[in-house]
């Protein structure tokens, strides 16, 4: 089975800046493409960022110059750096990945991690 474990969410000031981490484990052959999600109370999960297998990323427009995602596949893991928080960026965020084993892929959701940007 694979496990997504994600790391470094906080409270932080407005302005601030946050590292979060994902690292898969389990038996598997290989990770395609990996993102960052988030959830904020009474709104529908949302793509934040996206990186493929081969470095191609892509970012919702409101993160746009703020954040930037990154992996590294020696590790099985994918990061999300944030910078200027804003209370808006407040939700859970989660990590997700499309896995290979040998016999096919799936779709695999992390716990989530809590971010909370004061005013």
């Amino acid at each position: 089975q694979v496990q997504l474990v994600e790391s470094g969410g906080r409270l932080v000031q407005a302005g601030g800046s946050l590292r979060l981490s994902c690292a898969a484990s389990g038996s598997f052959f290989s990770i395609n493409g990996m993102g960052w999600y988030r959830q904020a109370p009474g709104k529908q999960r949302e793509l934040v960022a996206f990186i493929t297998s081969g470095g191609t990323t892509n970012y919702a427009d409101s993160v746009k110059g703020r954040f930037t995602i990154s992996r590294d596949n020696a590790k099985n893991t994918v990061y999300l750096e944030m910078k200027s928080l804003k209370p808006e960026d407040t939700a859970v965020y989660y990590c997700n990945a499309n896995v290979r084993s040998i016999a096919n892929s799936a779709f695999y959701w992390g716990q989530g991690t809590q971010v909370t940007v004061s005013s």
